[in-house]
């Protein structure tokens, strides 16, 4: 394939890949069709819209995107279930993930039970460090004990013996996670991954699962003539979770997440509201902020603080008390920042070392917190463009995280090594997961899972390809051009928005932001200018090398965002690529 400008190897070592002369065939087709702008069309067309479902791509409604709910397994006895413990008052008890997921999905079912005019559930949420990822047996064998009821959300499809252990009570599980061969004895497993479901729901969060219990808990409300709660005003929930899972922003995820920034611009939410003015989030909320503002202080609580934190938050009713939980996971959120950077480095240094161009990029680490291996695991994935595992060791055992890549189902791949007993404990979906493997198998475990991850053709993968949208010039970047292309968000996971790359520009100034993030200002030569910045770029070559540029001319690939400050707006460059012209 043809370099795009000819860069065969950029500043980061990225093919250079431009719009390919379908994808501009097809963009002028729409445009002829619809009088839609051009850039508009070709992000639609590059996303595989087709032309005479442009106008409704660009509306998604949950009218007419919302799966009904029955067709996931078990979910009319998982919703029959959840009624009658409401109509008889009996004692509720939520199990939860530490994460944005898990949280949000607490908080939904915490919110709409307060509308049922219920007593307010026990929330669980186990401890990162002390008990790990899902349902334990001392937990699951005490809620039991007090509860008649038990809803495990973003947790437990693989929990068999935690949830034998629940004897008294009955369990609900409402998951999104990888199943095995065979489910846990609970009374319902509502999860669209399933091996068993053959629908088409599998790209859907915990959160997105249990709303749609919901919608069908207030379907059969209705038939007994009764109503349930708006469940609109929910969705500012779902939003978060499904774009801080990084669940795929397509189907009905779309109309999650559009609907949800809506709600959420409404500042209904007392812990949200808290939450983005700390966060300073600016103008109308994005999908970027749930993602890189909203979620990581969501998650801090999880990671390295009290793991309920967050869904407290989110289902807090109080101003005074948001702002304090706010606060709070706002200042662990800064910790966690200064506890990954230190993992980053070493597991960096490490990678580096074992190479980056393996099938299967890890690194394992003494010490190192399990809350930030995840992260750190991100890091190693966006820097070789292979999947990446990053272990914590302590006594006997490592705790570590994998993120993978599109194409490669990690989650099944780690379930492989549970059967095969190369890991103690392990699950997840396809692109993150998480694993507990004893200290003197890791080389073995790794060695194995990167066999078969080269099988699903992770070693053909890395960074190697960068594609680009077109050309554009510093002038034509403008504030009306950004909100056009925007209409074809929100994008993310699976609907990346367009990348542009602007030629041979002049370097005006260049400085680093903190320990590894670059600001730069380019210009054309004939007047126009632009800002950008680079989030880790002093992580690779791409910082060290513009900060020298030397009065160089370079190409500079990056997603265009609207900046919004003090009242005014301009149009900024999230620079991810340079290659000298």
């Amino acid at each position: 394939m043809v370099a795009y400008l000819g860069v065969e190897h950029s500043l980061t070592g990225r093919h250079w890949i431009g719009p390919g002369a379908e994808i501009d065939r097809q963009a002028e087709a729409m445009v002829q069709a619809t009088a839609l702008p051009r850039p508009l069309c070709q992000t639609m067309a590059r996303l595989g819209v087709a032309r005479d479902a442009a106008l409704a791509y660009l509306d998604p409604t949950l009218r007419d995107l919302l799966p009904d709910p029955r067709v996931l397994r078990d979910m009319e006895t998982a919703a029959a279930r959840v009624l009658r413990a409401v109509v008889q008052r009996e004692r509720i008890a939520i199990f939860a993930d530490y994460d944005v997921d898990g949280g949000c999905s607490a908080a939904l079912l915490i919110d709409w039970l307060r509308q049922m005019d219920q007593p307010a559930p026990t929330l669980y949420i186990p401890d990162r460090i002390d008990e790990g990822y899902g349902p334990n047996v001392p937990a699951m064998r005490a809620l039991a004990a007090g509860h008649d009821l038990i809803l495990c959300v973003d947790c437990g499809t693989l929990s068999h013996d935690a949830i034998a252990a629940a004897d008294g009570a009955e369990v609900v599980v409402l998951d999104h996670h990888l199943g095995g061969e065979t489910l846990p004895p609970a009374l319902a497993v509502v999860n669209p991954n399933r091996q068993d479901e053959q629908g088409d729901q599998g790209h859907l969060c915990a959160a997105g699962v249990v709303f749609l219990m919901l919608v069908e808990a207030g379907r059969q409300l209705r038939g007994s003539g009764r109503q349930g709660p708006d469940l609109i005003g929910l969705l500012d929930l779902v939003a978060l979770a499904t774009v801080a899972d990084v669940a795929p922003l397509i189907g009905v995820n779309r109309a999650f997440v559009r609907q949800g920034l809506r709600v959420l611009a409404r500042r209904e939410r007392p812990g949200l509201v808290a939450l983005s003015d700390i966060a300073h989030l600016d103008g109308p909320p994005r999908a970027y902020h749930l993602g890189f503002l909203l979620g990581p202080r969501i998650n801090a609580g999880g990671r390295i603080g009290r793991a309920d934190l967050g869904a407290r938050l989110l289902s807090c009713q109080s101003v005074t008390e948001a702002r304090t939980m706010a606060e709070a996971l706002d200042q662990l959120n800064t910790e966690r920042r200064a506890i990954e950077a230190v993992v980053r480095a070493a597991a960096l240094e490490q990678a580096g070392a074992r190479g980056l161009d393996a099938p299967l990029v890890w690194a394992a680490g003494e010490g190192w917190h399990p809350g930030v291996v995840g992260i750190v695991a991100s890091r190693l994935k966006e820097a070789a463009g292979r999947p990446a595992i990053v272990i914590g060791l302590e006594g006997d055992e490592g705790k570590g995280s994998g993120r993978s890549i599109s194409g490669i189902d990690l989650g099944a791949a780690i379930q492989r090594l549970v059967a095969e007993g190369l890991l103690l404990r392990g699950g997840g979906h396809k692109m993150a997961a998480g694993l507990t493997v004893a200290r003197d198998r890791i080389d073995a475990a790794m060695a194995r899972l990167s066999e078969l991850l080269a099988r699903q053709g992770s070693d053909r993968s890395g960074a190697a390809g960068l594609r680009l949208d077109g050309l554009l010039m510093p002038g034509a970047a403008t504030v009306e051009l950004v909100e056009q292309i925007e209409a074809a968000g929100p994008f993310g996971a699976g609907a990346p928005g367009p990348r542009y790359v602007f030629p041979a520009c002049q370097i005006g100034f260049a400085r680093q932001l903190g320990e590894s993030h670059l600001k730069l200002r380019f210009g054309d030569g004939l007047g126009a200018h632009l800002d950008a910045i680079s989030f880790g770029a002093f992580d690779g070559p791409l910082g060290p090398a513009l900060m020298a540029h030397g009065g160089a001319r370079f190409h500079l690939a990056g997603r265009l965002e609207i900046n919004r400050w003090g009242g005014r707006s301009s149009v900024q460059l999230r620079l991810d690529d340079a290659a000298l012209a």
